[in-house]
């Protein structure tokens, strides 16, 4: 005889029990989407870091400050440094590594040009005349780089007349204004106060120079650019 069995009911535990979840993996190291990830991230950074360094691939060089003529011996004051972007440019110019301080300018450079090499080639041997002139014939916008000619008038105690002829004299013509001393502002510069006006003339003509002036009182006339040649 055969044996019935009678269906056992599920107990609450096995009805509420869901499926068995499957066990998480760790991630792998050796990813392939990881690695690719990383991969872009790297190069994102290196493509940034040479953009961001070809835009600042700047050279410290000397600039000019103000209008300078044509030998004109430079001087700290006359020079600013500047960071510009030359590429192969940049051998041209001077860098601030070298003083340039104490070079006489070959031809005249404007305000905030670059300062090149070639520009500090020795002209014609140029040497410094110091001038006593008057304050009152010389002109306030005066400033040491310009260039200017200069005239001696007739001396008022040899009763010269003022139209006599060779009453006024060039005496110096294009010379670069190398230092000035002497004037003063305000209530206690007179007309009659001298100023020092130094000059740069060629070597030989010095003696000229001083020879034509002999005592006589100065005129100092500016020219409005720098761009002239000392020695026309």
């Amino acid at each position: 005889m055969t044996a019935v069995r009678t269906p056992v009911a599920p107990t609450p535990a096995e009805t509420t029990a869901g499926p068995v979840p499957r066990r998480v993996r760790p991630p792998r190291w050796l990813d392939l989407r990881l690695v690719l990830g990383v991969l872009l991230v790297l190069g994102s950074v290196l493509l940034g870091a040479r953009v961001v360094s070809a835009a600042d691939a700047t050279v410290p060089v000397w600039a000019v400050a103000e209008d300078l003529a044509a030998g004109t011996e430079l001087a700290a004051g006359d020079l600013v440094a500047v960071d510009v972007r030359l590429d192969s440019t940049a051998d041209a110019y001077l860098s601030t590594s070298t003083r340039p301080e104490g070079r006489t300018l070959a031809r005249a450079v404007r305000a905030g040009e670059l300062l090149p090499r070639s520009v500090l080639e020795e002209p014609a041997e140029l040497v410094q005349v110091a001038l006593p002139v008057q304050a009152g014939y010389v002109p306030p916008s005066l400033e040491r780089g310009q260039l200017v000619d200069v005239y001696a008038l007739a001396d008022p105690a040899a009763g010269a007349s003022a139209d006599a002829d060779g009453s006024v004299t060039l005496v110096v013509e294009d010379a670069p204004v190398q230092a000035l001393s002497g004037r003063s502002d305000g209530v206690l510069s007179t007309p009659t106060t001298t100023v020092q006006v130094v000059v740069a003339v060629p070597a030989g003509e010095a003696d000229e120079v001083l020879a034509s002036i002999g005592g006589r009182p100065l005129v100092v006339v500016v020219h409005e650019s720098v761009d002239q040649d000392p020695a026309g």
